[in-house]
């Protein structure tokens, strides 16, 4: 990309400073909330209990649940009715779960945090993301739109950088403080700033009871999610990448969802720790997000940069259930610069398989599957991690859980091969068949793209 290609991307701009402001808090407290939580319900003595532990996947599958629902209604919302009404709903969810922890600690204000945590996470977790981008397909032209999408996943990891920067030297006392000042202005930018991308719908003026209204909104959400289900159905490609997001989705989300409690008990690991992982990955992820993704996806394809996305996922998750040392799940998160790129392939390929009316209908009925693993893998992940942190393993491997759950990215990697079997074929042949020149001009566009951005960050 060039300067005028960042120049079309500029429409942007508005969106992305409120998502880079509300994602820096959402990951300062990702490190934080484990040593509190494990404070707050597990004996002194422990460094880890199955109540945290459970706790934590009850969250998960409950959201889960509810966002089969949640997700494509917010999609075909603001399909409807706007973004920016959807965005500031998703956004504002956030900021109660904090504010709690910033007035108390206790057993009895943890619980309450994860209740509204919980409802926070059905309205926000995943909605924010698909609706942003629906924003960005409405304003970048059709062949810049990978190239948006991982500028967009960039900026998230950047964010994330700076928010395990802040979690790694604040007092832990100022987290949830400046989690909640930050969310509050993330917020206020989006009201002010942001431009609509589409005209709400009008209500006609009629006199109908209350009741009357109600039914309607539900027959009309039944018949769009109805809709949703046809969009995706009439498409091999969105089948295939619904089928594909569901068994990786199941992997990773069940080892998010564990992963934090298990590096605490095997290794006794706290935030400090936890944000050098979480740095380390996020670092790398802007680079290949921002630089690497838009050089080789005009050369091999999001497809393919799926199917070596999905490779390194597997890999992340072996390594990690293998660790017998402490800088083994170090090396572990150095295989996440290269899953990241499992996102922004993944939403390029949505958006090139649906039109402009039907961007929101298909991100979300592709997010809702999504939904239903998260809901699936902690009922199984919590009880088996659970199992082998304990003293009553049937045999010495805390990871075993990791183990057994990278298994689903197997799976879908496999799917990804056999229901696009000639994606790696035909990806190979365009670049043995590409002048030389293509591809020189590919790398002087890529330097040219960094020292812009060198440019614009030292003026």
């Amino acid at each position: 990309m060039g300067l005028s290609d960042f120049r079309e991307l500029k429409p942007l701009v508005h969106l992305l400073v409120p998502l880079c402001l509300h994602w820096i808090p959402e990951e300062m407290t990702v490190s934080v909330i484990v040593d509190v939580t494990t404070r707050a319900l597990c004996p002194t003595a422990q460094s880890s209990c199955s109540q945290a532990i459970y706790l934590s996947g009850l969250q998960q599958t409950v959201v889960g649940v509810f966002q089969m629902v949640v997700l494509p209604v917010l999609g075909l919302l603001a399909d409807k009715y706007g973004r920016k009404p959807m965005l500031l709903l998703t956004i504002c969810t956030a900021i109660f779960p904090f504010s709690l922890l910033t007035w108390n600690e206790s057993r009895e204000f943890v619980y309450a945090y994860y209740v509204l945590r919980t409802i926070s996470c059905i309205i926000s977790q995943g909605s924010i993301f698909l609706i942003s981008v629906a924003y960005a397909a409405d304003v970048v032209e059709h062949s810049k739109r990978t190239a948006a999408f991982g500028l967009i996943m960039g900026l998230r990891s950047s964010s994330h950088v700076l928010g395990n920067a802040l979690a790694h030297f604040l007092p832990e006392d100022y987290i949830f403080k400046v989690s909640v000042l930050l969310l509050i202005l993330s917020l206020v930018y989006l009201k002010v700033f942001l431009i609509e991308t589409v005209r709400p719908i009008q209500a006609e003026g009629q006199h109908s009871s209350c009741l009357t209204m109600i039914v309607e909104v539900f027959k009309q959400l039944y018949e769009s999610m109805r809709n949703s289900v046809a969009v995706v159905i009439n498409s091999e490609t969105l089948k295939g990448i619904a089928l594909v997001s569901f068994f990786y989705e199941l992997g990773m989300s069940g080892i998010r969802c564990v992963l934090l409690y298990y590096l605490k008990s095997a290794f006794g690991f706290n935030k400090n720790q936890f944000s050098e992982i979480l740095m380390m990955v996020e670092i790398g992820s802007v680079v290949s997000q921002i630089l690497v993704l838009p050089l080789i996806n005009p050369l091999v394809g999001e497809k393919v940069v799926l199917c070596i996305a999905l490779l390194a996922s597997i890999a992340y998750g072996l390594f990690y259930g293998l660790a017998w040392v402490p800088w083994v799940p170090y090396l572990s998160a150095s295989f996440g610069v290269i899953y990241v790129l499992v996102k922004p392939s993944t939403y390029a390929i949505i958006s090139k398989a649906s039109s402009s009316t039907n961007q929101g209908k298909a991100q979300g009925f592709v997010a809702g599957v999504q939904s239903v693993a998260s809901m699936i893998s902690p009922l199984v992940m919590s009880p088996l991690t659970s199992l082998f942190l304990s003293s009553k393993a049937p045999f010495d491997c805390k990871g075993f859980s990791l183990l057994c759950v990278s298994i689903s990215m197997v799976i879908a990697l496999s799917k990804c091969h056999s229901s696009h079997d000639s994606w790696l074929a035909s990806s190979l042949w365009i670049i043995y068949n590409s002048d030389s020149q293509v591809l020189a001009g590919s790398i002087k566009d890529s330097c040219y793209s960094l020292s812009q951005l060198t440019t614009l960050i030292v003026s």
